[in-house]
């Protein structure tokens, strides 16, 4: 059995497209619940497969993952995908109704809610995804930032333990991304889920509380946010860019300028400087 109070727990993950090419190779990890990880790394270092194997849409071939101690498995995928949800870089991708209204009630009606409570959690959801004036529009009509509420809207509709998101905020605008984010610390701070994201960006992978960088097919480091930002071998390797005020600080030594140990906090409180 897998630990009590890990939302997830992998021990010795390998997985493969094809026996010639792994590309996951004996990851071992553990993930508090109610935590919020952010997974980095170079374009194809495997992230996205991680996150498909977490979500229970592809099966290891060997090891093991557990998710809230039930190991994940052909017998009780089924039974434990309900408490995943997953929300990808194309909105486009997870619209299936032809309203808002619709595409939110899709999920709720394959679990066979009734309709007074499928109606209920529609408004509560949109309302909180401020989103409740577009439930009778199309899909096509939203922008790219409405779109991806409505995606978050329907998958945290079925009220799932544990969400994931897969370069959500990748195909977004700045504007876009930062309601995004802010729709993310809302839910860090609920303390209702846990949460892996699956970015390239700066500010989402600082509003979390751990970075586990994937490199080589394994987990090559597991750090703070601010430690990963303050590596710049590892930022390098990983293709990202600091915050500004991180470079700053680097720059700023670089000339001899000396400052305060302490300058700066680690997590969300640096993320809003």
């Amino acid at each position: 059995m897998g630990e009590t109070g890990m939302a997830y727990e992998l021990r010795e993950v390998s997985f493969a497209y094809h026996p010639a090419h792994p590309v996951l190779h004996e990851i071992t990890l553990r993930i508090p619940s109610g935590s919020w990880v952010s997974l980095v790394g170079a374009n194809g270092c495997g992230k996205s497969t991680l996150a498909k194997l977490l979500g229970g849409l592809l099966a290891v071939n060997s090891g093991a993952i557990y998710v809230e101690g039930t190991p994940l498995d052909r017998d009780t995928v089924q039974r434990l995908r309900p408490r995943i949800g997953m929300v990808f870089q194309n909105p486009d991708n997870q619209f299936i109704g032809a309203t808002v209204e619709e595409d939110i009630a899709f999920g709720l009606e394959g679990r066979n809610l009734p309709r007074e409570q499928m109606v209920t959690r529609v408004r509560e959801y949109a309302d909180k995804l401020q989103i409740g004036h577009l439930l009778s529009k199309h899909p096509a009509e939203l922008s790219g930032g409405q779109k991806q509420r409505v995606a978050v809207a329907s998958i945290l509709a079925m009220e799932p333990g544990i969400v994931i998101f897969d370069e959500a905020s990748s195909m977004l605008d700045e504007k876009a991304r930062g309601e995004l984010l802010a729709i993310l610390r809302e839910m860090k701070q609920s303390g209702r889920y846990t949460m892996v994201s699956i970015t390239h960006d700066a500010d989402e992978i600082m509003a979390s509380d751990r970075a586990i960088v994937l490199g080589g097919g394994t987990v090559a480091a597991d750090l703070t946010p601010g430690e990963l930002f303050r590596n710049e071998a590892l930022i390098s390797d990983c293709r990202l860019i600091a915050p500004y005020w991180i470079r700053l600080q680097q720059e700023l030594k670089r000339r001899g300028v000396s400052f305060p140990a302490d300058w700066g906090l680690d997590g969300e409180e640096e993320a809003e400087l």
